[in-house]
């Protein structure tokens, strides 16, 4: 596994830009013990709110990561960004496209060793994700390997991100994707509604996150922390 900023992170919870949450929910999502949060969002994403919702995590002691989806919300003073690459769609901007594009003009401006790319799988064919990328989402368990391989070992991606958004997805397919990695961590996220699921993702994947859970049932979301970190073995930020 590389030693890369986000190498020790088990646990992340991913805040978007576009979606309204109180200082109180934002306290508790900061101060309970998870490794990071990540900014970031499918749709909505601006300057300004992305400016602002980072001011107000850095109120609190932990790493903050900024996916970068749109030129438009790319914001400098992150700890880290990462850049989403999406595997499984059969249009090129969403692989190499946009991304050189936002280069063209901000490339001077990237702090490269605290920038990684993601190599996504977006696997809910009814996530905005999806529906915006094209991706191609019924997949088989081979499809998902060789997608993996793709990534890990011809385009050495630091990240490999399985993403359910919105439903829970395969766990044993996660388990083979990790399997199949050789230096790239995977992370997964969707449909993590409470501390089972946490469990069962963070026994399957490197890194567990979650997302709409915070907007839906904040002390669910908040349980699904102390679950990863027992799947861990009873501490987050270990690999």
């Amino acid at each position: 596994m590389n030693e890369a900023w986000f190498s020790g992170w088990r646990h992340v919870f991913k805040l978007d830009p576009d979606r309204h949450i109180s200082d109180e929910a934002l306290e508790a999502v900061c101060t309970s013990g998870t490794d990071a949060i990540i900014i970031g969002g499918s749709s909505g994403v601006t300057f300004e709110n992305t400016v602002d919702l980072m001011a107000r995590v850095r109120r609190y002691a932990l790493d903050c990561a900024l996916e970068v989806s749109t030129a438009e919300g790319a914001v400098p003073g992150f700890d880290g960004y990462f850049v989403p690459l999406v595997l499984n769609t059969g249009e090129a901007e969403w692989i190499n496209g946009r991304q050189t594009e936002g280069l063209k003009e901000y490339g001077s401006f990237v702090p490269w060793e605290t920038t990684a790319a993601q190599g996504y799988l977006i696997l809910n064919a009814e996530a905005t994700a999806a529906k915006l990328t094209g991706a191609r989402t019924q997949l088989t368990e081979a499809d998902v390997v060789a997608h993996v391989q793709m990534a890990d070992r011809l385009m050495r991606l630091p990240v490999v991100y399985l993403e359910y958004s919105g439903r829970f997805g395969d766990m044993q397919l996660v388990k083979r994707a990790k399997a199949a990695a050789v230096q790239a961590r995977v992370f997964y996220g969707g449909g993590i509604d409470g501390a089972d699921k946490a469990r069962q993702a963070a026994e399957s994947a490197h890194t567990v996150v979650v997302g709409n859970a915070i907007y839906s049932d904040l002390e669910a979301a908040l349980s699904t922390v102390a679950a990863v970190r027992e799947a861990a073995g009873g501490t987050i930020g270990s690999k």
